[in-house]
């Protein structure tokens, strides 16, 4: 079974308000992506389709679920609500418990967004940045204990290529610590190649990647750089590669996220794989 994931990150803001969206307004954004891409979803056999929304579209999308979709969250708290303890006194935060009861049955953990933004946090109170690791590591537990799927991001910055195999060992092996491996996803971020005028990785790195990181956890690692049409060939002829994360369909122009051009993302992929 393929794993296809998309992460819709905050592609809600408006352009008038300088994001990116121009598909639909707020109130109804989440309803019509999965209405508009389920029915083809259909069709499609040997694949999950997962989509991460920002927490306020979560229960929108279930709503709209025909179940094809899992819907997901784009992350949740270190601590949770707990009968006889911590009734919910987490105000900004996200308990996993409110995601699970909201419609989440996903998430998406140490995305290089959320890694960066714990990162400047630890930087600014002089600690140590591998607290990161263990931070993440107690959100993997609080969705775990939820019953929650994980798709658990890793990666590495570019002064860090010479030395992947340590930056990528500590966080696997320090935030997977006492998890459940059976409901966790790696999805691989090559964080030094992300960005506008960057180069990607190609099929023998992506290839060597995905070999060491199989080689700690045997787990199903999907590519966390970008799933698209410009590699989707590509990515397809990977054996050690189970499926990708989408973000953007379209990376110039009205760019942003576009059910139709998903979808040719999706069978682009797929066709390969057949």
């Amino acid at each position: 079974m393929k794993k296809i994931y998309v992460n819709l990150k905050r592609f809600d803001v408006p352009k008038e308000a300088g994001g990116v969206n121009s598909f639909a307004p707020m109130d109804s954004w989440a309803r019509e992506i999965v209405e508009q891409t389920e029915a083809e979803l259909k069709k499609i056999d040997g694949a999950e389709f997962t989509f991460f929304f920002p927490e306020l579209h979560v229960l929108n999308a279930k709503k709209a679920s025909e179940d094809i979709i899992n819907i997901g969250c784009q992350g949740v708290y270190m601590e949770d609500v707990e009968t006889g303890k911590n009734f919910g006194a987490f105000t900004s935060l996200s308990p996993a418990k409110a995601m699970k009861y909201a419609g989440a049955s996903q998430v998406i953990i140490g995305h290089c967004e959320e890694r960066k933004a714990k990162e400047k946090l630890i930087k600014r109170a002089g600690g140590d940045l591998g607290i990161v690791n263990e931070i993440l590591n107690e959100e993997i537990k609080a969705a775990l204990n939820n019953d929650m799927k994980v798709l658990y991001c890793i990666g590495e910055k570019d002064y860090e290529q010479d030395r992947f195999q340590e930056v990528l060992r500590a966080q696997l092996e320090i935030g997977l610590k006492d998890c459940d491996l059976s409901k966790i996803t790696i999805a691989y971020e090559p964080v030094w190649a992300i960005g506008p005028g960057k180069t990607p990785p190609d099929k023998e790195y992506i290839t060597k990647i995905a070999r060491y990181i199989k080689s700690v956890f045997d787990l199903d690692v999907v590519y966390g750089g970008g799933l698209k049409s410009d590699n989707a060939e590509m990515l397809s002829e990977i054996e050690e590669i189970s499926g990708g994360l989408i973000a953007l369909t379209r990376f110039s122009g009205d760019i942003g996220f576009y059910p139709d051009e998903y979808i040719e993302i999706v069978e682009k992929y797929l066709n390969r794989r057949q």
